[in-house]
């Protein structure tokens, strides 16, 4: 049955890709940069049971964090 599903299935099978062009888009600029930070254990663990509260990953849980801190208001 998997086979025929295969066969039917014309998202499991490359398009046609004839005719297509590489497209570049030079002034797209990311929305985000990535970065490295140590913290301390301890810190990162609470940062993360507050995360977890939340019912959020972590790294956004900081991001939040930091956002709030340089808002302006």
């Amino acid at each position: 049955m998997s086979k025929l599903y295969v066969k039917t299935d014309g998202s499991r099978r490359p398009s046609n890709t004839r005719g297509a062009k590489i497209m570049e888009f030079p002034e797209l600029k990311p929305t985000s940069t990535a970065i490295s930070l140590r913290l301390p254990s301890i810190v990162l663990a609470r940062l993360k049971v507050a995360a977890h509260r939340r019912g959020l990953p972590y790294q956004a849980h900081i991001k939040n964090i930091l956002a709030e801190a340089v808002e302006v208001k």
